[in-house]
């Protein structure tokens, strides 16, 4: 599987907190799935980090470069073609992250491991 974790489900696996299913931690920890984490969500933790809604229990750096790279994560960046999908992305989901994540996906040919029930309105496969 290639997977893309959603914010909640990569700081649930690096916290190892109770609310990320067992499908999904499965999922995460096995090594032969393609696992990645969007540039967005790198976006998305530091403007929650900046306004306060956010705490990491980890430096933001260490977080997006040494956690990333010891579980075998990659950094997916957000590219031209990812932009222009935005563009005719139905409006069923606001976020502007989400709908990052959600058009990485479809380009990308990636599962996106979360439980936002927002990702079921998109043609992209949801894993949790």
């Amino acid at each position: 599987m290639r997977l893309l974790l959603d914010t909640h489900a990569l700081l649930w696996f690096c916290e190892g907190h109770a609310s990320l299913s067992d499908a999904a931690k499965n999922a995460i920890q096995n090594q032969d799935n393609e696992r990645f984490v969007s540039s967005a969500t790198a976006w998305e933790v530091a403007i929650k980090i900046s306004l306060g809604k956010l705490q990491l229990g980890i430096d933001f750096d260490v977080l997006f470069s040494d956690v990333l790279h010891a579980n075998g994560f990659s950094l997916l960046p957000l590219k031209l073609d990812h932009y222009s999908r935005l563009i005719s992305l139905p409006q069923h989901h606001g976020d502007p992250f989400d709908r990052a994540l959600i058009v990485q996906a479809q380009i990308e040919e990636l599962q996106i491991v979360t439980c936002d029930p927002h990702f079921a309105k998109y043609e992209v496969p949801v894993l949790w």
